[in-house]
């Protein structure tokens, strides 16, 4: 499934438990904010946190738990 959502940026525990910046869905989208987006590395590293973001996404399961996916040359919109 793909989707034009609303993201935002935020600090999170990755999957070693470690707090990073990351990407999910803002609420009230097609995606619930619990659903992680990998996506170009530039969204966190050139913006602050709590940056909010319009991307296209593709729900994925390859690594067995579900997450979303944006391709780095896909269009994106900064919004704040």
């Amino acid at each position: 499934m793909r989707a034009e959502i609303i993201a935002e940026s935020y600090l999170g525990p990755d999957s070693q438990g470690r707090v990073r910046p990351q990407v999910r869905p803002a609420k009230k989208q097609v995606f619930p904010p619990s659903l992680n987006i990998e996506c170009s590395k530039k969204l966190i590293n050139d913006y602050p946190i709590g940056t909010k973001f319009k991307l296209r996404v593709k729900l994925t399961n390859m690594k067995d738990t579900p997450f979303l996916y944006s391709y780095f040359g896909w269009h994106v919109e900064v919004i704040k």
